[in-house]
């Protein structure tokens, strides 16, 4: 607690009010709204990431990241996604629009797990919490608050990370018809977080699922386009994530991710037909294939069994949790 970064967002945030902060130089949404050339040209230097506990590091990884070393590119992808797991997001949050050039650049080193981060960097963490409230939340909407464990406010960090990532949106678009699924699958992820630009993005998941030959790349996008219709609060997406689930002509990893997608969308009680096409498909096999994609790894227990954690989750939410806690 010597740390100046700490003292100033203690003042700041736990003796003060944040809202005198709004605008100033706490709030990481102001300092992640870098100019086009300091995003371009990776202009790390022109970031404060001193004001914000752990900057120090932060700025010492981001000085690896573009390092042709693919294991000093991977160790400073780790600091910012323990960041993230730590609840200590606001000095990794600026991190936001180089992780997407990273991801953009076919010759960077480990570009999935960049999208991976700047995707994580714009949601609060999930703490294996999979119920149908919750399992798509972004987390923080309106004036909603949360805080860090440093005190510094969680909502700030997420905000200004899904603005990033709007920004730098007509870079990410391409990417959902990369040659390499697992960008493909990351790109969907960041997306549907993004804050903005709901119409475009949504057009693009739809016409990319069309187009789309990856099994888990297909629920995927369903999944991505069900957590941005409920952040933007599309009306018109339950019937057409409904058709989805509905249709017996669509495979089965699409009709299962449209369930889940579904009961995240609506609070409407289960119906006979969807609980029947989830007892027929939601196999063994369908959850390994499910496995990999980020919403389930953020609330699969040690057993790897997101899917299935989800499901008992939904379809009986009065029933104990018999699996190990992670977070115990």
């Amino acid at each position: 607690m010597s740390d100046p970064a700490y003292q100033a967002v203690e003042q700041a945030f736990t003796d003060g009010d944040p809202l005198d902060q709004a605008g100033g130089r706490l709030d990481v949404r102001a300092v992640v709204a870098l100019t086009p050339e300091a995003r371009d040209r990776f202009m790390i230097e022109q970031v404060p990431w001193g004001r914000f506990p752990e900057g120090v590091r932060v700025q010492e990884a981001m000085e690896r990241l573009r390092s042709d070393d693919a294991g000093a590119v991977s160790a400073a992808l780790d600091l910012l996604g323990g960041l993230c797991a730590n609840d200590m997001r606001a000095a990794a949050v600026p991190a936001v629009p180089f992780l997407v050039r990273i991801g953009a650049d076919p010759h960077a080193h480990h570009r999935i797990g960049a999208l991976a981060v700047a995707a994580a960097l714009a949601r609060w963490w999930h703490h294996g919490v999979c119920t149908r409230a919750d399992l798509l939340r972004l987390r923080y909407s309106g004036d909603e608050w949360g805080f860090e464990v440093t005190g510094y406010p969680g909502n700030w960090s997420v905000q200004a990370a899904r603005d990033a990532i709007v920004t730098d949106a007509d870079l990410l678009l391409p990417l959902l018809d990369d040659a390499d699924p697992g960008v493909r699958i990351a790109t969907a992820y960041a997306l549907a977080a993004a804050s903005g630009r709901a119409r475009d993005i949504r057009t693009a998941f739809r016409t990319r699922l069309l187009a789309e030959r990856d099994p888990a790349v297909r629920a995927g996008l369903v999944l991505a386009a069900a957590q941005l219709a409920l952040a933007h609060r599309d009306t018109d997406a339950p019937g057409w994530i409904r058709a989805h689930w509905s249709d017996p002509g669509r495979p089965p990893e699409v009709r299962v991710s449209a369930a889940l997608g579904w009961m995240c969308l609506t609070d409407l009680p289960v119906p006979d037909d969807l609980r029947a096409l989830l007892d027929d498909l939601a196999t063994e096999e369908t959850a390994r294939l499910m496995a990999p994609l980020p919403w389930m790894r953020a609330v699969e227990d040690t057993a790897g069994n997101g899917l299935q954690r989800c499901l008992r989750t939904m379809l009986d939410p009065g029933a104990p949790d018999t699996e190990e806690d992670p977070w115990s």
